[in-house]
């Protein structure tokens, strides 16, 4: 009998004691590795059936949606070429590259480098950070759905809601504190151009997304994935979609992220310079599912460490109420979706945890 199946045979092993005393190291993932583990423990273990569902797409003409943001600003044949490359890559992948995006390279090199800086820190210090208070302005610990989830994932996580109203200096880490505040600046700035061009996409005018308030609140997601010693066994996330109405995501060189497109999944390339985008579930419910929220993971894996930077759009307001946009609707095309604010769809995400099952189902009409 295989590890997996071992693990699944003994559903009363005292999971949750595994899990509090995991939790209560309050160094993570990161922290059992460096205790020198060569076997992944039984609360990361996954089911086989949902680590392969699917296959790895074999399809080497696959070419992953890549769309160069120069000139858009000035350019009017540039940008229409544009918004239809983002038409497309909307509607069929969900996911999309953009490069000439204007972050300049070293801040983004140095954005992943203050990621490393954190989570390789001393773990006295990097302990003080450790929290599952979801108030705390920067928190750091170890699967937000730890103690939901069916199983762990090989990640540890730093959540950090920087807009509408930004941390003060003191709410961050000295080694990260600076370059956070200004990748955030370039990220706002990035995200207003890419919701223009997105609302020119559906045919609307380029400030309705905006006007709709969709990125007036920013979460950024900083990932850590430690090698894993059975990467078969585990996953670095599981198969998710996101639950916000757009994600901006910076890759370190490593390699792990794939995105499920016709029923295979596919290896996102790593592109020196660029930064992934992909559409979230609240951007699918607006559009009436005109733009599609993809399903994403992350693979372990047994060579390197990877990071990761995850910038969330989302309206912080509790009261804004997101329905499907009226001017897409017609007789032929009514509403999918009941309307929701963006408080409870996160709340509904986050309580269901990744089990890799969609949020949007339980909004649908």
């Amino acid at each position: 009998m295989g590890r997996t199946s071992q693990a699944q045979a003994q559903p009363n092993y005292e999971r949750e004691s595994e899990l509090k005393a995991f939790d209560a190291t309050k160094t993570g993932v990161k922290g059992l590795v460096e205790s020198g583990i060569t076997r992944v423990p039984r609360i990361f273990i996954h089911p086989q059936n949902g680590l392969h569902n699917k296959p790895n797409s074999l399809n080497t003409e696959l070419k992953f949606p890549l769309i160069d943001l120069n000139d858009v600003a000035e350019d009017p044949i540039r940008r229409k070429e544009a918004v239809d490359e983002i038409r497309e890559a909307s509607e069929t992948w969900g996911f999309f590259q953009v490069i000439n995006h204007g972050i300049p390279g070293p801040i983004l090199g140095e954005m992943l480098e203050g990621v490393r800086r954190f989570f390789e820190e001393d773990d006295e210090e990097k302990k003080k950070w450790y929290t599952r208070d979801s108030n705390t302005r920067f928190v750091y610990n170890s699967n937000f759905d730890l103690y939901s989830s069916p199983a762990a994932n090989w990640r540890d996580t730093v959540y950090c809601q920087v807009a509408p109203h930004p941390p003060t200096p003191q709410q961050l880490p000295t080694v990260c504190r600076d370059i956070v505040v200004e990748y955030t600046q370039q990220v706002l700035r990035l995200g207003k151009s890419l919701f223009e061009m997105l609302s020119e996409a559906l045919g609307l005018k380029a400030n309705h997304l905006e006007e709709m308030k969709c990125g007036d609140g920013l979460a950024l997601l900083l990932h850590y994935y430690p090698v894993c010693p059975e990467p078969e066994l585990t996953m670095g996330t599981t198969q998710h979609a996101d639950s916000d109405f757009l994600t901006v995501l910076l890759n370190d060189q490593v390699n792990g992220l794939q995105v499920l497109y016709q029923n295979q999944w596919v290896d996102v390339p790593h592109i020196s310079g660029s930064l992934v985008v992909n559409i979230g579930d609240l951007l699918q419910l607006v559009s009436n599912d005109k733009f599609i929220s993809a399903e994403h993971r992350v693979v372990a894996n047994n060579a390197c460490s990877r990071v990761s930077v995850a910038c969330f759009f989302r309206n912080s307001s509790a009261k804004q109420l997101y329905a499907p946009i009226e001017e897409l609707l017609s007789e032929d095309n009514p509403p999918k979706y009941r309307a929701t604010t963006e408080k409870e769809y996160v709340t509904h995400f986050n309580t269901k945890g990744l089990d890799g099952t969609s949020a949007l189902s339980h909004f649908r009409l």
